[in-house]
């Protein structure tokens, strides 16, 4: 069964309705022509289903609903990320959405008590992360993210097309605004995360992700008090873990 949405309808900042639909149009286009042309077959989109990420799965759900999604599940994700992505998968009629899981195999020899987010969050990014999406991406020459500059930090000065570890990596929203963002939710009328209504405003795994407090920027809450903020998908695939190198 599907669970019923939360919806958080929020008023679009104005004033400028015409520019934010044509941006809409014009990174629909840069993905049609992504999917079904320059790389048909060889492309997947990475989504983390997280608060912002149903407008990256409707657009490209519009273009191929077949495209390939992967969600990489770390196995301390929350249950209301799971249900999100159960809910956006029926809603947006997803056909191809892949979980993936880190390797028991890795994860009884390096982190058999579940507790080296605590020891060192960079290698628990690299085990339950890094390394399974690493391995889901062989075979494809692409991969689609959401990510944007307003996030702040390392995505400041991100570009829509970026060479990494041997394959194409498009950013098709870098530059999108907050009020692009919300003005897409109302549009099409999509569901919110269920942990937006308490404060989430990006979310990851459970015990590295927090409420943002008012006036901080989104991912704020992403391993708060920790000199870390990104989890190293998007710096270089399989880093070594700890005692590895």
């Amino acid at each position: 069964m599907v669970p019923n949405a939360v919806f958080l309808p929020r008023k679009p900042s104005p004033p400028d309705e015409p520019v934010r639909r044509a941006r809409h149009r014009a990174t629909r286009e840069f993905l049609r022509a992504a999917i079904q042309e320059t790389w048909r077959g060889r492309i997947a989109l990475v989504s983390s289903f997280g608060t912002e990420a149903a407008v990256l799965l409707h657009l490209v759900a519009s273009i191929d609903p077949a495209t390939p999604v992967l969600f990489v599940d770390t196995l301390k994700l929350f249950s209301e990320t799971l249900r999100y992505r159960d809910l956006l998968t029926a809603r947006l009629g997803l056909r191809n959405v892949r979980t993936i899981q880190p390797d028991p195999a890795r994860l009884a020899a390096i982190d058999p008590d579940g507790d080296l987010w605590r020891r060192d969050p960079d290698a628990c990014c690299a085990l339950r992360k890094v390394e399974p999406l690493s391995q889901a991406l062989a075979g494809f020459d692409a991969w689609i993210n959401g990510r944007k500059r307003f996030h702040g930090d390392r995505r400041a000065g991100l570009a829509a097309v970026e060479q990494a570890d041997g394959r194409t990596k498009l950013n098709p929203l870098a530059d999108w605004s907050p009020e692009d963002i919300e003005g897409y939710f109302a549009a099409h009328n999509l569901p919110r995360h269920l942990l937006e209504a308490d404060g989430y405003t990006s979310i990851g795994c459970m015990p590295c992700s927090a409420p943002t407090l008012a006036g901080e920027d989104r991912r704020a809450g992403r391993w708060r008090g920790l000199n870390k903020t990104e989890c190293g998908i998007h710096l270089s695939l399989v880093p070594p873990l700890r005692g590895e190198e």
